[in-house]
């Protein structure tokens, strides 16, 4: 079988762990999923399945929106709910709404984050999280990530207490983390904090009511309709303009062979044949004005 499985991840297992089971679940090696999601965290995870697989950077790429929960006046170690406590300040004044919003703007457009020392990032070959459990704490990478939106869910005027939490939605580029994201709003506010809660409600074009569980997944293979859960290739990349190939082009793409470029070219173009199948994503050709390319022949 060939596609895209939309997958609701549940908390307490890790992204490689969900690749794991559908391997098993499909009898299949060639599955990769499109965006790693921490072990807490529940949502949207497209799994790539079959020739499917070659599409997995292009999905990774896309824009992924969460909603999560910030809680001010604690810092853990990972940055997230599941990490020893190494900093507490009692929040001892208001907090009014327009100050929250005002930071979620500050942090809104192209802003700078430094990766978790819990995080697959690799320093010198070896990932951070390693360095961390041994311990061991090294200069980390700094990045340049991209905030679309940063909304804040809740209604109240104004924040009191000793700790106080709020929610917030937020489209963002790939690599962001946003249990950093959410340090870095106590940080604006004067507080240490941590992201208490967090659900990937989009991945892409592919939204949370779009995605099935486990038990979904194992009640289809038990009625021999687990191929209906797979988008084809062609659904998958409907985000990408598309060319329908006559016979000679089809057998060119699928020799890989460069093409014309049309004139108006995109930056990605999916390459249909006249039966609607995908068959590769082209590109410009980077030195050869007026060709286009195979960035991918599926």
């Amino acid at each position: 079988m060939d596609g895209v499985l939309l997958l609701h991840k549940p908390a307490g297992m890790t992204s490689h762990d969900c690749v794991m089971r559908i391997r098993k679940l499909f009898q299949t090696k060639k599955v990769g999923h499109t965006g790693t999601l921490d072990p807490d965290v529940r949502g949207v995870l497209p799994i790539c399945i079959g020739k499917a697989t070659k599409i997995v950077e292009l999905l990774t790429a896309e824009k992924k929106t969460y909603e999560g929960e910030v809680t001010l006046g604690i810092a853990t170690t990972t940055e997230d709910a599941s990490g020893d406590v190494v900093s507490i300040k009692p929040i001892e004044r208001s907090i009014a709404r327009h100050e929250i919003e005002h930071v979620l703007a500050k942090l809104t457009g192209e802003i700078e984050q430094t990766p978790p020392m819990y995080s697959a990032v690799k320093v010198n070959g070896k990932k951070l999280y390693e360095y961390a459990r041994a311990g061991i704490d090294v200069e980390r990478p700094k990045r340049h990530v991209h905030i679309y939106e940063l909304q804040l869910l809740d209604d109240r005027q104004v924040f009191t207490g000793e700790r106080i939490s709020f929610r917030f939605r937020v489209t963002c580029s790939k690599g962001t983390y946003v249990r950093t994201l959410a340090v870095q709003i106590g940080e604006q506010l004067g507080y240490p904090a941590h992201m208490s809660r967090l659900v990937r409600t989009a991945s892409g074009s592919f939204t949370l009511d779009q995605c099935v569980t486990f038990a979904d997944i194992e009640q289809h293979l038990s009625a021999g309709t687990a191929h209906m859960l797979l988008l084809p290739i062609k659904r998958a990349l409907a985000h990408l303009p598309t060319y329908v190939l006559n016979d000679e082009e089809e057998r060119k793409v699928k020799n890989g062979a460069l093409l014309p470029a049309l004139s108006d070219m995109p930056a990605r173009l999916l390459m249909i044949n006249k039966q609607g199948e995908a068959l590769a994503i082209y590109m410009p050709h980077p030195t050869k004005q007026g060709c286009m390319k195979p960035l991918k022949v599926l």
